[in-house]
């Protein structure tokens, strides 16, 4: 699918935070700029918003690797691991060792292995069109044969 505005990565980052829940792992893939922390902005945003909670300001975590954001019941974990060289500084977050009542967001999940089964991928490309992106969803795991196409 290509999102040709803000307002299209806005749309489609609403319709994921509708189908995700606590538990649910959701990888980010694309190069510097394509719009990943956009899309995590939009999704916590909206999710606040259905909650009657005041918006937050999201910030991409390069630096401090995670943040979290608490919505009501619900906890989201925010993670960006560019600035990772391996896979034993993942293993010290510890990031699926915490509860599996957290929905947990991964930017630059590469470098994780094994990876979760039950996830959803979300790869961001850059369009012909500097303004637009192209945008490829997989899901796996429980995941494995829903319509991402259609929403």
């Amino acid at each position: 699918m290509e999102l040709k505005s803000l307002q299209e990565t806005e749309s489609f980052s609403k319709k994921i935070s509708k189908i995700i829940g606590k538990g649910d792992v959701i990888f980010l893939y694309g190069e510097i700029g394509t719009g990943k922390t956009t899309f995590v902005r939009f999704l916590i945003n909206h999710l606040e918003v259905e909650k009657k909670v005041e918006k937050s300001d999201i910030l991409s975590p390069t630096f401090n690797i995670v943040y979290d954001y608490s919505i009501g019941e619900l906890k989201i974990l925010h993670y960006d691991l560019y600035r990772l060289k391996n896979y034993n500084e993942i293993l010290e977050l510890g990031m699926f060792e915490t509860s599996e009542n957290h929905i947990k967001i991964i930017e630059w999940p590469e470098l994780i292995n094994p990876k979760p089964s039950d996830r959803i991928d979300i790869v961001f490309l850059y369009s012909k069109d500097d303004n637009n992106r192209k945008v490829q969803v997989n899901g796996l795991g429980k995941w494995k044969d829903y319509k991402f196409e259609k929403i």
